[in-house]
């Protein structure tokens, strides 16, 4: 993009949006920054100003990062989000990911990374912290790998999976299926093979994962 990039800070602590500031007031490429306490400011900021990059903290009272990243995209579906937030766990990135961010790096990283960070996204991209993009490829790849496996599965196989996975017996699923007891065992054994598991508790967690086990129950 021409021009410089304005940016809003969202953080609850005055101490940190001072520090971010700074770095960013470092680079050429920044213009204005403006700044929000929590959530809620930072909506009727956007609105006044609407910067080019919204740099979020995911950890603030009032509305919390989650529900503010929602409800600016709710109002300014081109709002571009980055989340800057000590939180490196995978389960925090995919959320902000899904909710609309179009990036998250870590406090951790390096103070140059958040004014590339904020270039790139403010061009049209998108920026993931090169080490949480890494784990989170590695994650999918198992999640579609699993995905794989269960769909090998046969459809008897399936049922039978899908009933074990609740907690049923052998004995129960085979009373359920009409099935003799000997051919579910038989099954519950190729089951495992195929999934690459040994045990029933394994087979849950396998499961729930896929949220199959919510499906069966409704």
């Amino acid at each position: 993009m021409s021009g410089k990039i304005n940016v809003l800070l969202v953080d609850d602590h005055a101490v940190v949006r001072t520090g971010y500031k700074t770095y960013l007031s470092l680079s050429d490429r920044i213009g204005e920054i403006y700044e929000a306490e929590r959530g809620e400011t930072a909506c009727q900021v956007y609105s006044r100003q609407l910067p080019d990059v919204v740099v979020m903290d995911l950890s603030m009272p009032g509305l919390g990062g989650f529900e503010s990243i929602r409800r600016l995209l709710s109002r300014h579906g081109n709002c571009k989000i980055l989340v800057f937030s000590i939180h490196n766990e995978l389960v925090y990135v995919t959320r902000a990911i899904k909710a609309g961010a179009k990036g998250y790096i870590s406090k951790n990283n390096a103070p140059e990374t958040l004014v590339t960070a904020v270039c790139k996204i403010a061009e049209g991209g998108t920026y993931v912290d090169p080490d949480l993009a890494q784990r989170l490829a590695v994650n999918t790849a198992v999640d579609q790998d699993e995905t794989t496996k269960i769909k090998s599965l046969s459809p008897r196989e399936f049922d039978i999976f899908c009933l074990l996975a609740t907690g049923v017996t052998s004995r129960e699923a085979a009373e359920s299926l009409c099935l003799s007891y000997k051919t579910v065992c038989n099954h519950s054994t190729a089951i495992k093979e195929k999934l690459g598991i040994k045990t029933l508790s394994e087979l849950a967690l396998l499961a729930n994962r896929h949220g199959i086990t919510k499906n069966a129950d409704n």
